[in-house]
């Protein structure tokens, strides 16, 4: 129960922390309408929606432990001044995303870890690189998308855009159910998470620990 409460109640810091990155760099970029909506803060009622920031991102959590965006920023694109500063601001969020997960290895790194909160936080990790790489597939409505988008001709862009929960289904579905491209992500997920010091065993620990009620 410990580990459930720690993960989740980080894991929404996260989101807030994602979110936020996307509104400073949007209100850098010439989007005043971001401080008015209230998104300048880390205060997770700012960037909440039912089911894309609560539920969906909890049910695949709970099921595949599957670090999914979740929260909302309204960004005017039309007020940013620069395509440049419309990549800036997309790449922003996954940017928070790879602060906290350098935050989190820091104890790993410096020995101080113990067996208590190792678990917890190297499922946390394994969390936010997931978050990450999956945000940066260049895919819609994903940050990787958007962050190509604004280099796109217009017709095409909105066209994607159009289908983007389509195309977020269907990217759902196979990375749940086709072997090749769930080995390949997963892969990449363990491939960096070992690059960093943090033990694979010790977060599958962390994620058996996480689901307490299967136990």
């Amino acid at each position: 129960m410990q580990v459930f409460i720690l993960v989740t109640v980080a894991w929404i810091f996260s989101v807030c922390l994602h979110e936020f990155g996307h509104a400073a760099v949007a209100y850098q970029g010439g989007d005043f309408t971001v401080k008015d909506k209230g998104y300048l803060t880390l205060n997770p009622i700012h960037y909440t929606h039912p089911v894309y920031s609560l539920l969906m991102p909890l049910v695949f959590l709970f099921l595949g432990g599957i670090g999914l965006p979740g929260g909302a920023v309204y960004i005017n694109d039309s007020l940013l001044r620069s395509r440049g500063w419309r990549t800036a601001t997309s790449l922003a969020g996954p940017f928070m995303n790879l602060v906290l997960i350098l935050l989190l290895c820091l104890p790993f790194w410096a020995g101080v870890i113990d067996d208590r909160f190792g678990p917890a936080l190297a499922f946390l990790i394994q969390l936010q690189i997931c978050a990450v790489i999956f945000n940066l597939l260049p895919i819609p409505p994903l940050d990787g998308f958007h962050a190509l988008a604004p280099w796109l001709p217009a017709e095409l862009r909105g066209r994607l855009f159009a289908q983007a929960n389509t195309f977020l289904l269907v990217l759902i579905l196979v990375l749940w159910y086709v072997p090749p491209a769930n080995n390949a992500f997963w892969g990449l997920v363990y491939g960096l998470s070992d690059r960093l010091g943090i033990d694979s065993s010790m977060a599958a620990q962390g994620w058996y620990e996480f689901r307490f009620w299967r136990h």
